[in-house]
């Protein structure tokens, strides 16, 4: 029974040492992967802080743009109200020539008889000079006999 006491102590052994060497490959294994992590880590801090600065960049830009963009907006804003005015004083023009031509339109049709009576006589007239003309010219000079 002893030997079989040495025996099992011998193969404990000889699994411990089967263990303890698989564990060492794996320890080692994992060291060249946590090595290669590292690495990794230690560019994607170099890239990140390239990506920080054009960042900042960016976004100092962007707020002057944004500057930029609110000055010009004011500016505008005076035009705006400057149009604005123009097309207020456009409105009083339309509405003087509106109070004017419904003014002339109302007198127009008030005095429409009288109108006419002087647009009659203007031809009545017109017709008394046209005949005078007639009557000179033909007393002027020497007529000719016409025997009808």
């Amino acid at each position: 029974m002893e030997i079989l006491l040495y025996i099992a102590a011998i193969v404990a052994a000889i699994a411990f040492l089967i263990l303890c060497v698989s564990l060492a490959m794996t320890l080692f294994s994992l060291k060249g992967t946590l090595q290669s992590v590292s690495e990794t880590m230690d560019g994607l801090s170099v890239q990140l802080e390239g990506v920080t600065t054009e960042t900042t960049e960016l976004l100092q830009r962007t707020n002057n743009l944004a500057d930029d963009i609110q000055q010009k907006s004011e500016k505008l804003n005076s035009v705006v109200e400057a149009v604005k005015g123009v097309g207020d004083s456009v409105t009083g023009i339309n509405t003087s020539v509106r109070r004017v031509t419904d003014s002339v339109t109302l007198e127009a049709e008030r005095n429409s008889d009288k109108v006419a009576q002087v647009i009659q006589w203007s031809h009545v007239a017109i017709g008394i000079l046209d005949k005078l003309k007639e009557r000179r010219a033909g007393s002027r000079g020497w007529k000719s006999y016409n025997p009808k």
